[in-house]
């Protein structure tokens, strides 16, 4: 059977939630532990460094996220767990990657937009305040990924982009030097909880709303009875739809559980009864987790071997594969030089390439370059990704046929002919 490569990285400037736990960190913890599955896990305190400038706070973030990991299951002698800043291979992909990414990808960074478009709102200067770190974060985050050659990357939809963005880098690197990348996929679970908050909104510390998951047990139960509840009194049926405390309940209880709150809540439950329950069935969960994740914070030195013996592990597959990629670019020992180098079998004519991408009224479009990066061909939009790649499949299978069925779905660009564009996919076509 085949291993599958899965990465999650955890970005270190907050204290996990009862949210983080029930949507990314237990079922994650699950998943590593199917078979067939080499998990990596990573504190990504580079990223911190984006929006924290609080040094306390990014170390504290790391000890407390490594600790919850930790405490809620994940083993590090079944998976890879490390700190970004420990794997020093990581910023030298970083900018290998820099060098064959185009700025006008990163300018369609949603974060860069979202900030340039903050500031045209303001009548800034577009850029007022935008770090360069702020707008490399996609490279650094396509040098995560595929320094460890992952196959899927669990993401939510608001993170979609960054993978494509990896998967273009890849491309690049790989058409220029040589296949040394995996292409990755985003993994997106359609099923994971999101929690509501106190105040019945998205359970998230920018709306100041959380229940820490490791607070003490006496704070938990104080949050857990200030959560927002409407008017109605005990022995009132009560609805479950829009409760904030009934999803945060189920978000922990088994299906049984569930059902026997729901029916307390239709005969009239309390609501002082039902954030007891709520509390108790919680507590039951996180009290033992607890206990384990207190005895960490205590031993922070024992958190440490953890993440440098995972560094250890992670640099096995680092150190040679950017050892690899320098040979690949160029970065070479000059004792290794011999006179002009003989052309091999492995070296590659430079050949038309397509490019897929997304544009803000969120559909998929690709284009077609020829070997100097000229534009010769531009698609229309597709609602799916997976509909591009189809459709680019096709061109490069039959270009002819391919050209004449997708017909309104292409354009040549300006000043190219097409058969200028049907010679450009006969030499991306299988030869026979």
């Amino acid at each position: 059977m085949s291993t599958k490569r899965v990465l999650t990285g955890i970005t270190t400037t907050g204290t996990p939630h009862l949210g983080n736990y029930v949507g990314a960190i237990r079922p994650a913890v699950a998943a590593s532990r199917s078979p067939g599955v080499e998990s990596f896990y990573f504190l990504a305190d580079y990223h911190a460094l984006i929006k924290c400038d609080d040094p306390a706070r990014i170390q504290r973030s790391t000890l407390e996220i490594a600790a919850t990991w930790l405490a809620s299951g994940l083993d590090p002698e079944r998976v890879t767990f490390y700190r970004q800043s420990d794997i020093p291979e990581i910023p030298e992909l970083t900018w290998l990657l820099t060098c064959v990414t185009g700025k006008g990808i990163l300018n369609r960074a949603h974060a860069y937009k979202a900030a340039v478009d903050r500031n045209e709102a303001a009548g800034n200067d577009p850029d007022a305040d935008v770090s360069a770190g702020l707008f490399m974060y996609p490279v650094l985050m396509g040098a995560d990924i595929l320094m460890f050659k992952a196959h899927e990357v669990p993401v939510g939809r608001d993170q979609i982009q960054h993978i494509e963005m990896a998967r273009d880098m890849a491309q690049r690197f790989n058409h220029l030097y040589g296949e040394h990348f995996v292409l990755p996929e985003a993994l997106i679970e359609e099923s994971v909880a999101t929690l509501p908050g106190l105040d019945g909104r998205k359970m998230s510390k920018s709306y100041d709303n959380t229940i820490p998951l490791f607070t003490p047990r006496d704070t938990m139960r104080r949050l857990i009875a200030g959560i927002l509840t409407d008017s109605r009194a005990p022995g009132e049926p009560k609805e479950v739809e829009g409760s904030a405390l009934f999803q945060i309940y189920q978000g922990f209880a088994s299906a049984e559980e569930t059902q026997a709150l729901r029916q307390a809540y239709a005969d009239g439950i309390a609501w002082g009864d039902a954030k007891q329950a709520l509390f108790e069935r919680v507590d039951r969960e996180v009290a033992p987790m607890r206990e384990h994740y207190e005895d960490l914070l205590a031993h922070p030195e024992r958190l440490e071997d953890i993440l440098q013996a995972g560094a250890t592990k992670a640099r096995r597959l680092a150190t040679p594969f950017i050892q690899e990629l320098r040979h690949a670019v160029g970065l070479r020992r000059l004792s290794a030089v011999g006179g002009p180098a003989a052309p091999t079998a492995t070296d590659k004519v430079a050949l038309p390439s397509f490019k897929q991408y997304r544009e803000k009224d969120g559909q998929f479009y690709f284009k077609l370059l020829d070997a100097q990066g000229k534009l010769l061909l531009q698609s229309a939009g597709f609602e799916a990704p997976k509909a591009a790649g189809q459709a680019i499949a096709q061109l490069k299978q039959s270009p002819a046929q391919a050209l004449q069925a997708l017909h309104g779905q292409w354009h040549c660009a300006e000043g190219v002919e097409s058969d200028a564009v049907l010679a450009a996919l006969t030499a991306l076509s299988p030869q026979d």
